[in-house]
């Protein structure tokens, strides 16, 4: 009776802590969950966190290239030696130019309407819509169009964060061209995304010129940089408020957003011509 006993006392023991041990294990794997899910969390909050910030700057960036997009270089900071676009010759000539582009949207519409009226005109194109728009490249060209180089990236805060990170970018867009375009492409014609004034962007002036590049900003402007789908009042108003010099280079752009662009563009063409200019792209 007594050894009976004693083993059930012994098995409420051994239940007992067995109840402990399950319990202890319980809360540290509880603890190490936690403490795992933490780290993940933490980790997920670093990531989304750091989207958050490389998103508020690019929109930092983008804000201030419209702002600079939306006046005009009173110096016409150009490439000296370089084909000058403002230098009087006694007549008076508009160079149309478009940046940002090609745009599957905007851009065959602005070639139907600059064809419509006889006209030349300069696009200034991404590298990264190049590759994905070569028909649209080729089609600019085809229609005696000029084919310039606006980097490939177009990311401010990248090109512009080293004069060698610039030319990189620069020469990415240029073999893209090239590729689409053909070997014999060698037009070294670029824009400064947000133009090239200024005096930060002096060494990288100095390091275009240097590697055989030369750059064109602009004189006049529709104001289509400050925001998308600015009304055509707007843009008609705006280019005319420059439009008083002989040599003209007015900054457009065929990006997707830029719809009322392309609706303005028949009265600028229109309105320059009723002024007497001619039209043609630059080289």
């Amino acid at each position: 009776m007594e050894k009976y006993e004693e083993r059930i006392r012994k098995n409420k023991v051994r239940q007992r802590r067995n109840l402990v041990l399950s319990v202890i294990s319980l809360l540290i794997l509880f603890s190490v969950g936690f403490f795992i899910g933490g780290k993940i969390s933490a980790r997920k909050n670093v990531v989304v966190n750091a989207a958050n910030l490389k998103e508020q700057q690019k929109k930092l960036d983008q804000e201030a290239m419209n702002k600079r997009e939306n006046s005009v270089n009173p110096n016409n900071t150009k490439d000296e030696g370089a084909f000058d676009p403002y230098k009087s010759d006694g007549k008076k000539v508009v160079y149309l130019t478009f940046d940002d582009g090609p745009s599957t949207n905007n851009t065959p519409k602005i070639l139907d309407i600059l064809k419509k009226f006889n006209v030349k005109a300069t696009f200034f194109v991404i590298g990264q819509n190049a590759e994905q728009n070569k028909d649209l490249i080729k089609r600019e060209i085809s229609e005696g169009h000029v084919v310039g180089n606006h980097t490939y990236t177009h990311d401010m805060h990248y090109v512009y964060s080293d004069p060698k990170v610039f030319i990189n970018d620069l020469d990415k867009c240029n073999n893209v061209l090239k590729s689409i375009i053909g070997s014999k492409y060698s037009l070294k014609l670029i824009r400064f995304p947000g133009g090239s004034f200024g005096q930060r962007l002096a060494p990288f002036r100095q390091e275009v010129k240097k590697v055989g590049y030369h750059y064109v900003d602009w004189n006049d402007l529709t104001g289509d940089a400050e925001h998308n789908s600015v009304p055509v009042s707007s843009l008609i108003s705006k280019v005319k408020t420059y439009g008083n010099q002989e040599h003209l280079v007015i900054l457009m752009h065929d990006a997707p957003a830029k719809v009322t662009t392309v609706q303005a563009l028949p009265q600028v063409i229109e309105y320059f011509k009723a002024k007497g200019y001619s039209f043609e792209a630059l080289k």
